[in-house]
């Protein structure tokens, strides 16, 4: 039987170089491309290639697994084909709508998986994989793969459009840089996908320059749409307020808490410098139990003063019926519970407070990263922002400095900055 792949596709002509390389053996690739590319078909078009040149799992990662059945799994062509049509009937053997999964008559398997739950794959060994939307995409999903790719000489494609100066921005510039990745930047002017008269519809339709310049024109300096804080981790940058922050041992260091169960628990140190915070540790896991923390907290070389928690510390466990807050006195964790407030309140106060502080560029990372990407939940069917943010990998480290934030209004105002006050959402 003889089958053609990709199944009724072809590739752009401003696609081909990216296409070219992959055939070359390219192991590792980002397509920085404007809105409207194709970026995700071409992505899965070439799987299809390699899903039958070398037996294996692939996955298709977008930043969620929500958003990986609506774009990938759901996804159809301008002409109303559906995105995985790309294989032939004649090659799948299975199809397991509920786990987003084509098993191939080879033993191959693709499968859409979401950033957000990478961790459930653990055992798994892909050989090839495309990280749709990476500026979105929680980083770690990128971490946790990179090391069974480099063990079993798969490769890696990243796909996105930038998302401010975030992983997204750091993972081009250090692409371009390096001659054993491929690296590629279009924006509408590059390729011709988008006629010009469809940008000027979007500016008569009320898209902001900033939303056009970041789709279109791949623009990297663009604020991130929608997110809380892109004015005040931009200050940060601007100032010079990110870098190397030493642990100062005079000083006394306060950790900020985002409790989780299923979801990963978070913690933030902190030290009052003069006017400063010095933000200079960061840490986060998941799955573990509060006896694990504990221990992170002691193998640090910190002098602890206070440990600020949620008001949910004091919710019992169904099994011991105990209290967080009882079980972390046990651990030798006195909690500074924090009192229960709005959201909105919590995303001003943390406003306020990122103006005075200093980030260790090294420790902080994934927190810098996520207080950059914490934005608010986009309504697809009206086209706006809703007045509440949206749960995703940058909740829990944006809600853990929230709650510092809270901590220090409420219990050290006279440190606190003087211009905290409601500003509605922004």
């Amino acid at each position: 039987m003889k089958v053609r792949l990709p199944n009724k596709w072809q590739p752009r002509d401003y696609q081909m170089p990216l296409w070219r390389q992959m055939e070359l053996g390219r192991k590792r690739a980002v397509a920085v491309w404007h809105r409207r590319a194709g970026k995700d078909l071409a992505a899965l078009a070439w799987t299809t290639v390699a899903a039958m040149k070398r037996v294996g799992t692939y996955w298709h990662c977008a930043p969620t697994q929500a958003q990986g059945r609506k774009i990938v799994w759901d996804g159809m062509t301008n002409d109303g084909r559906k995105f995985r049509d790309l294989w032939p009937e004649e090659l799948i053997t299975k199809i397991r709508h509920d786990e987003m999964r084509i098993e191939l008559s080879n033993g191959s398997a693709w499968q859409v998986i979401g950033s957000d739950n990478y961790d459930s794959l653990v055992g798994s060994n892909p050989v090839g994989v495309v990280m749709s939307e990476y500026s979105l995409a929680n980083k770690m999903a990128w971490e946790f793969i990179s090391p069974i790719l480099a063990a079993n000489d798969g490769w890696a494609m990243f796909l996105y459009t930038p998302r401010g100066r975030n992983h997204g921005w750091e993972m081009y510039d250090m692409a371009r840089h390096n001659p054993d990745w491929y690296c590629s930047l279009l924006t509408v002017e590059d390729s011709g996908a988008v006629p010009m008269t469809v940008i000027e519809q979007e500016r008569a339709a009320g898209r902001s320059e900033q939303h056009i310049r970041q789709e279109y024109y791949v623009s990297f300096e663009a604020p991130r749409m929608g997110a809380y804080y892109a004015d005040e981790m931009m200050a940060c940058d601007d100032d010079g307020r990110i870098g190397k922050v030493p642990y100062d041992s005079h000083a006394r260091v306060e950790t900020w808490w985002d409790l989780g169960i299923a979801d990963s628990t978070v913690i933030w140190f902190a030290q009052r410098v003069g006017k400063e915070l010095h933000i200079i540790d960061y840490y986060e896991s998941s799955g573990e139990p509060l006896h694990h923390y504990a221990k992170v907290l002691q193998e640090k070389p910190y002098v602890y003063s206070e440990h600020a928690l949620p008001h949910d510390v004091k919710a019992r466990e169904l099994i011991s019926g105990k209290t967080r807050e009882e079980v972390m006195l046990k651990l030798g964790i006195k909690p500074s519970i924090v009192k229960d407030h709005r959201v909105q309140d919590r995303i001003e106060a943390t406003r306020a407070m990122l103006g005075k502080c200093w980030f260790d560029r090294e420790k902080c990372q994934k927190g810098i990263e996520a207080l950059r990407a914490y934005r608010h939940e986009w309504d697809e069917r009206n086209e706006v922002f809703k007045p509440r943010p949206l749960h995703d990998w940058s909740s829990h480290a944006a809600d853990a400095f929230g709650y510092g934030a809270m901590h220090t209004i409420t219990e050290a105002p006279n440190w606190a900055p003087l211009d905290y006050s409601n500003k509605g959402i922004r």
